[in-house]
């Protein structure tokens, strides 16, 4: 059995409080956004392909902000992990959150993995951490958009987050998936 359950569309998301590397703390429900919260859940400084994202992300944030959107980006990472993740990666705006708890990952419909030693850029993955996922949520606290991952490969490329923020605040385009019962 597991407690794994997804977040829904129309739906409030859960709390979220996480120290942020670098210092101060990301309080989910104090963040008022003019449009969306972009909440992107990581690896860890384990992954190589977390790296480019979260690089790829951090060139775009003014983007981001000059639509209404603020971001951070969160992992189960310890702070000095998280630490070692913001100076390696070179990430000197984005909001790098960690510490997130596997039960509280477990809460917000992300997938957990087993350590495996080593990766390929010499570092070891902790024995448990979570999968990648992209939420974006509305000022209201309910979930707008969602993309859970089960492996490191294939993520959605910011600049298609983009183009699609551009398009629905145009076009005040609903949240869809939104059914729970059939």
């Amino acid at each position: 059995m597991t407690d794994l359950v997804p977040l829904f569309p129309r739906q409030p998301v859960l709390p979220l409080n996480v120290n942020l590397a670098g210092g101060g703390s990301l309080d989910l429900e104090k963040e008022k956004p003019a449009n969306f919260t972009l909440l992107v859940f990581y690896r860890g400084l384990h992954c190589p392909i977390c790296k480019t994202q979260l690089r790829e992300l951090e060139s775009k944030l003014d983007e981001f902000d000059k639509r209404g959107v603020a971001v951070a980006a969160v992992s189960s990472d310890t702070k000095e992990r998280a630490a070692q993740t913001r100076e390696a990666w070179g990430l000197t705006r984005l909001r790098l959150g960690y510490g997130l708890d596997l039960a509280s990952a477990r809460r917000w419909g992300l997938f957990i993995s087993s350590g495996r030693g080593m990766t390929s850029t010499g570092v070891e993955e902790p024995a448990r951490f979570s999968e990648p996922a992209i939420y974006l949520i509305r000022p209201d606290g309910t979930l707008y958009f969602g993309s859970v991952q089960t492996m490191p490969f294939a993520r959605p490329h910011f600049s298609d987050i983009l183009a699609a923020i551009d398009y629905v605040l145009k076009n005040n385009y609903p949240a869809r998936g939104e059914v729970r019962e059939l």
